[in-house]
Parts: C-alpha cells; structure tokens; sequence
C-alpha cells in the first residue's frame, strides 16, 4: 500500500515507480466538483481502511477520554483545575512537535509499522497514566500517549486516503467520522469507567488500543519499499513555507484554542459528576461525527470552502458567546456545548479537506505541517482558560475563545486569493505546483 497514493483503482496496474510519483504528486480530491466531492458511498471499504478507522476511533478517544474525570482527578490527586488542564497541554504539545517527524518516519520505515508503533507507545502510556499516583505523573505519561498519537494520527489519515474508494473526498469524510465518533465516545466511555475510578479510562484505552494494534498487524498489508518516496527531516518546516499550508495551519491554531476552550474548561462550571459529564459529552462528539459526514458534504457540495468555513466559524463564535453569558446556566451551557458540537463538525472536515487539497505535497508531509501547527493551538487553550477564569471571570474564558474563532475566520477572509485552489478543485498554477512538490522531495 502506497501512503498517500492517488486513487485505488490505478493501484493494481500501476508499476512502482509510478505509484511513487502517484504519492508525491496526488491528483485533486475531485477535478470535477470545485466545491465538494462525490464518490462511491464511504461504507464500501476493504478491510484493512475499516482496521484503520476502527483504530482512529480508539486514538481520537484520547482527547475527550479525560473530560468527565478532570474534576475527579482534580480531588484524588489534590489538584487545581489549571494542573488537571495539563492533561491536555502535555498530550497536545508532544502531539503537535513529533508532528514534525512522523512523515519522515513513514517514509523510511512505512506505513504499517508507524501505525504499530503509535498504538504500542499509547497503550503503554495510558496503562502508565492509570497506574500513576500523581497528577505530575499523569501529565508526563500523557505526553508519551501525545506521541504514539502522533505517529498514529498522521500516518492514519495519508493511508485511509490512499486506501479508500471513492475517491479522496469520501475518505476524508470516513476520516472525520471515526474523528467524532472517537470524541463522542471518548467521554462516554470515560464517565462510565471514571465513575468507578479515574484509573478506569485509562486502562481502558490501552485495552482498547491493544485490540486496534492486533487489528491493522491482520488486516493492514505491509506496503512495499519501493511504493515509498522518503521525505527530508525539514519536509513539514519547509511545507510551512507554502503561503496556503501556513494560512490554514494559523486558521486552525486559533479555531483549535476555542475548541479546546469548549472542550477542557466547560467541565468545570457544569459541576456534573463523571456519568453526567459523559452523557454530556457525548452528545457533544455526536454531534460532530453527525455533521463531518453528513452536513459538511452538502455544504462544500453548494459553495465554496472558504465560505463555508467563514460561515461556521462565525457561528461557532456566536456560540462561545452564548456559552460565556450562559455559564451560570447547566441547562444553557449544556445546549451551547452540544450546538458546538455541530459546528465542530463541519469545520474539521472542511479543513482537512482543504489542507489535502491546498498542494500537491504527499499527504503525509502536508498532514504533518498543518497538524503540528493546529495542535499546539489546543495545548495553549486548557491552562488559558482556567487562569482567566480565575483571573477575570468564569465567563471570560468562553468571550477569549470566541475572539480567538474570529480571528481563525479572518485569516480565511483575508487568505481567499492564497486558497484559490481549495475553492477550485485542486488546480493551480504549473509555477506554485512545481515549488510544493519541491517541498516533499529528497
């Protein structure tokens, strides 16, 4: 299997050599629909693309797994709620800085063993963070998970892409689903095991994790050597430099600190026990996976991506606002929390489709730029937020997000003329198409 490959259905006459160029240089999610893709339906898949999502799932768990149990963990451990934010900062920080290594890791040794090596480091991590006895502890083993989730992560959305059928638009419609069914179960499974102890959702992750690394070990074929174009060390530094890769990348470090906002700082002011926080939660996740597969398609399908993004940014602010007012309010920030949901959704499919369609970088060097970019915005957002509300006010954390998602709008609104391509099926000029593929080159 060729990371990052075009299309499936060129894979089995396709000599090696050409599947190689075929990686360096994609074809367009769909050179046909300017503004959104079609395809096959995203639940036609071979096997080893379902071992994958299923392992998503697993790792994208990771991020909401903790949300019911911070204030658990919080009284445990004789922890302030800035300490227990750490959580996330640890696990997103390593996340977003191994980023920049894991295309050239890939690269070199594959995708399939990155895969494995990711879910190997999270379920010794997570089994370590659930024996800990300490908060400090649980900090640093979450950013030994953060960067089994980086290898995983980014190798996993290069090979559900060049696995899939039905083109590129659909896998990353299958991508952003398993996104959100992750979140949305992440604290559900959390809640329920939090509520017998903290240690539960850890321990249960790296159960989890282990049945995800046997999965793709069976299902998941080893790719060939000679499928594979390694990439420079300095690849995603150097793709930073492409004006479209590093406007989407600072659009979603800014969208990512009021997500995170949204998703660390709330548990706090709701003052739910682990179920409640769970349940909550949940429909919180739901309401992303629903509206990445269902709801973003219609909308890139009936306009421009910039316009759908600036337009679901904008409410996405007006909701953090409604957030602020309402904290007081367990029923309102309840509603604001699962609206935020909804809205989630429809940007990071939105994004991520961009980002897959903003050059013809390999998808694992481009994945690689945005991500560890998009990941250090969540990292800064958790212990932010609990020192303003100290600081300021309760609500104030939510009104910083809300500024913080305006600014990730106007970068979009002020970058329309560098995401031309985005907006128009993947075509641009021979020029700046020559200097991206330069980017990923030895």
């Amino acid at each position: 299997m060729t990371v990052g490959s075009s299309r499936t259905g060129s894979a089995t006459s396709a000599s090696p050599t050409t599947k190689a160029a075929s990686a360096q240089n994609p074809q367009p999610l769909n050179a046909h629909a300017p503004h959104g893709g079609g395809g096959a339906s995203i639940l036609r898949q071979p096997k080893a693309v379902w071992a994958v999502a299923f392992a998503s799932v697993i790792a994208f768990m990771g991020i909401g797994l903790v949300d019911p149990i911070l204030p658990a963990i919080a009284e445990s451990l004789k922890a302030t709620p800035t300490q227990t934010s750490l959580l996330f900062t640890s696990y997103l920080v390593v996340t977003g800085l191994a980023m920049l290594i894991t295309s050239f890791i890939s690269s070199r040794i594959g995708a399939k063993k990155t895969l494995l090596i990711g879910l190997a480091l999270i379920v010794v991590f997570a089994a370590l963070a659930g024996a800990s006895g300490s908060v400090e502890a649980v900090i640093g083993f979450r950013g030994g998970w953060g960067l089994g989730n980086a290898l995983f992560i980014s190798t996993a959305l290069a090979t559900i892409v060049g696995a899939a059928s039905g083109g590129a638009s659909s896998a990353i419609v299958l991508y952003e689903a398993a996104l959100g069914l992750g979140i949305a179960i992440g604290p559900l499974l959390g809640g329920l095991l939090g509520s017998i102890s903290w240690r539960g959702p850890f321990f249960g992750t790296a159960v989890l994790m282990a049945i995800g690394f046997v999965a793709i070990a069976v299902l998941l074929k080893k790719d060939e050597k000679a499928d594979r174009s390694p990439t420079r060390l300095s690849a995603p530094l150097r793709a930073l430099r492409l004006p479209s890769i590093r406007l989407l990348a600072l659009t979603a470090l800014f969208y990512n600190m009021g997500f995170f906002t949204l998703l660390a700082y709330t548990p706090f002011p709701l003052g739910l026990d682990a179920i409640g926080l769970g349940l909550v939660f949940f429909g919180w996740g739901l309401g992303v996976a629903i509206t990445s597969v269902f709801v973003a398609p219609i909308l890139t399908a009936r306009m421009k991506r910039t316009t759908a993004l600036i337009g679901v940014l904008v409410l996405l602010a007006l909701d953090l606002v409604a957030g602020g007012l309402l904290i007081a309010s367990t029923a309102g920030l309840i509603v604001t929390i699962v609206v935020g949901g909804l809205l989630l959704g429809v940007v990071n499919t939105v994004l991520t489709e961009s980002v897959m369609m903003a050059t013809d970088l390999p998808r694992t060097v481009a994945s690689s730029a945005y991500s560890s970019v998009r990941f250090l915005g969540g990292a800064i957002a958790p212990p932010a937020a609990a020192a303003l509300a100290v600081a300021v006010s309760p609500g104030f954390p939510m009104y910083a997000a809300a500024g913080s998602v305006i600014v990730a709008a106007l970068f979009v609104v002020f970058g329309r003329t560098t995401l031309a391509r985005v907006d128009n099926g993947g075509e641009e000029p021979a020029l700046v198409e020559a200097e991206a593929l330069s980017v990923g080159e030895e």
